[in-house]
């Protein structure tokens, strides 16, 4: 029979690799801020600021000492970071370009075959001059490109021309962000931005064994559909085979992994994670960032949590079960609820709306002051002066919803 990893255990080897059992202390920039992001394995970008975009409070929420600048210093000067796509945008250790370099490949085939239904005709038109002008004249973003473009405004699917060959030489690897302004992307050549060291092709034939065996690492244990989702570099088939035949080799074994309900799931893990021994995370409460690394993949936090989460970014007001933005709360191992929170920085207020507690979770004595002094150390983080309690923001907890 396959060993148990009972749910108290798993929890802790999972928090454990996304840096989220030790207190969020320590030091926060430099070389510490680049092992902490290689220690996760990458941090999600994301535009929505209602209290601070994403990948700042990834890092906030595991080091309160952060600040942004820190981030911007290790993309921008240092180039030991770099941004591209795992399953969404993200930053990531610039020694990975080597890796991604296949990814580019495959990505060129995926956008011929997709973009030219989704996006309006000329874009690839745009392709050379866009490159011959960033090579003479430097950086560019979308507003420095496409003059004289109609320029759309129904979303993403309704780029101009300019913006669109912009984003596909990004992704398939023939320019690369060189900074942001505010949020938005400035690009150069690729050769500018990524040191000559990390720009070596890693040999195709490693990719699918690098890609599977440092995502079981990373998660602790996974099926091989997790596997195949942590990077996003291989295909579940890739992932499925790799797991045959490393298991096969003896280089992973099987295991059952309890969820929160008491249910168990097939999974695979390294053989020495079984002899680990997670630490107890510290019993403080963090708010996190609907994006955060431990909690991206919804279906995995629900198994191993019992927490359901599902962002309301895009859902019509009047069917929002919770609200827009909606900030998970966590205490120990567990998630006990879900905060709505918003910065006003114009009038130096952090405003609390609702909280709902997960079933079975009380907002006692003791749980209230830690979330009032996590909420006073997030309002500082977001450059407010104070924290409001607005009328009714303590709320019932709610039943999940139907998908």
């Amino acid at each position: 029979m396959p060993e148990l990893i009972p749910n108290p255990r798993a929890r802790r080897l999972f928090l454990d690799r996304h840096a989220l059992s030790e207190p969020p202390a320590g030091p926060a920039s430099g070389e510490a801020l680049h092992d902490l992001i290689e220690r996760i394995g990458f941090v999600q970008v994301d535009s929505i600021n209602t209290v601070a975009r994403a990948h700042e409070m990834i890092l906030w929420s595991r080091r309160q000492s952060f600040r942004p600048p820190a981030l911007k210093r290790l993309l921008e000067r240092d180039r030991s970071l770099w941004e591209h796509w795992t399953h969404d945008a993200s930053i990531l250790p610039a020694r990975l370009h080597g890796v991604w370099q296949h990814r580019f490949q495959r990505d060129e085939e995926r956008l011929h075959k997709n973009w030219r239904r989704w996006f309006r005709e000329g874009y690839e038109a745009q392709f050379d001059g866009i490159l011959d002008r960033i090579a003479r004249d430097g950086p560019v973003g979308t507003a420095d490109v496409g003059e004289g473009e109609v320029r759309g405004k129904g979303g993403w699917w309704d780029w101009h021309p300019s913006k669109t060959a912009l984003e596909w030489l990004w992704r398939t690897g023939r320019i690369a962000v060189t900074r942001r302004d505010g949020f938005a992307k400035i690009y150069d050549l690729t050769e500018r931005v990524i040191p000559e060291v990390h720009r070596t092709p890693v040999p195709v034939e490693e990719v699918c064994d690098w890609a599977c065996r440092t995502a079981l690492r990373q998660l602790g244990f996974g099926t091989s559909g997790e596997i195949a989702a942590y990077w996003n570099a291989v295909g579940p088939e890739a992932a499925k085979l790799w797991c045959r035949e490393a298991l096969a080799r003896g280089e992973i074994i099987e295991a059952e992994v309890e969820g929160a309900q008491g249910q168990r799931r097939r999974v695979f893990v390294l053989p020495e994670v079984l002899d680990e021994l997670p630490p107890d995370p510290v019993p403080r409460l963090r708010i996190l960032s609907p994006f955060d690394p431990a909690l991206r993949d919804r279906d995995r936090a629900e198994f191993l949590f019992g927490f359901y989460y599902r962002i309301e970014v895009f859902v019509p007001e009047p069917k929002r079960v919770w609200g827009y933005y909606v900030f998970p709360v966590m205490e120990s191992e567990r998630l006990v609820g879900r905060i709505d929170v918003k910065a006003f920085r114009d009038t130096g207020a952090l405003r609390v709306k609702a909280f709902w507690p997960e079933a079975g979770v009380k907002l006692t004595k003791v749980r209230r002051a830690k979330l009032e002094a996590e909420l006073d150390r997030l309002a500082r983080f977001a450059g407010c002066e104070r924290v409001e309690f607005l009328d009714g923001w303590e709320r019932e907890t709610l039943a999940r919803p139907r998908d």
